[in-house]
């Protein structure tokens, strides 16, 4: 079949700008050339399928999957906040059954921020996207990145584009998004690897206390998987603060 001069036309909402500037437009016309699929089409635009909320052509919803056929006009809404990963959508058939991360290296800051408020946020420093996204689909797990390529993996099914340039700025980013209601348990994970803290004795570790901690401090917490111990210093006060700064109270 000759499919010379078939097009369809895509209208791209106002969120989308960042990952069109290179087009300098919201509206394609698109040639239909091959059978390809609306995930295809959409991310050969610069849009990835994790910041897709809704796909619709006049009042009819559409899957990643479906291939277009000529003449149709197909609009591209975003996720609208807040974002329920634990709900079963058109494009998002196999929902999550809990919130956690997985934090991409250009972004890694944000992980020990997460982790401060006992939001399990794993992070790796050096691996392939590949393994990334492989790592992602096993545990199911969002990815927070600023990687545009790296959303484009098929293997990731939830992600969230980190806009903001601050740290802290994009932890409110993140915790708005996924709405989370403040219920946070802080201090509850090690700011190291992710893993659980647990209360332990003083007298069980105090052959590795210096002497002013021994004397100021009594309660202590202890990650079971790298060995760390800790409790609230001067740096607990700090955290607390710079938290406070962009609204979040603990």
């Amino acid at each position: 079949m000759d499919l010379a001069g078939h097009h369809i036309n895509i209208r791209f909402h106002p969120y989308f700008d960042h990952f069109l500037k290179r087009h300098r437009t919201r509206e394609f016309s698109y040639p239909i050339i091959r059978r390809a699929s609306l995930c295809d089409i959409v991310e050969s635009l610069g849009v990835p399928h994790t910041e897709i909320g809704a796909i619709r052509s006049q009042t009819h919803p559409l899957g990643f999957p479906f291939i277009p056929q000529r003449s149709m006009v197909i609009d591209i809404d975003p996720i609208p906040p807040p974002f329920d990963i634990c709900q079963k959508t058109l494009l998002r058939p196999e929902p999550f059954s809990t919130l956690r991360f997985i934090v991409d290296e250009n972004v890694a800051k944000l992980a020990s921020l997460l982790r401060i408020l006992g939001i399990d946020a794993d992070y790796f420093s050096g691996i392939s996207d590949r393994e990334l996204s492989r790592i992602a689909h096993d545990q199911k797990r969002v990815v927070l990145s600023k990687d545009t390529q790296l959303f484009k993996r098929k293997a990731i099914v939830f992600g969230r584009y980190i806009r903001s340039v601050k740290p802290l700025d994009q932890l409110k980013e993140v915790l708005d998004f996924f709405a989370f209601d403040h219920d946070f348990s802080p201090f509850s994970r090690c700011l190291d690897c992710n893993a659980p803290l647990h209360s332990i004795p003083k007298e069980r570790i105090i052959h590795r206390l210096e002497p002013k901690t021994k004397l100021y401090f009594n309660e202590f917490r202890h990650c079971e998987t790298c060995d760390k111990i800790v409790w609230k210093g001067s740096h607990h006060d700090h955290m607390i603060a710079s938290l406070k700064s962009v609204g979040i109270e603990l």
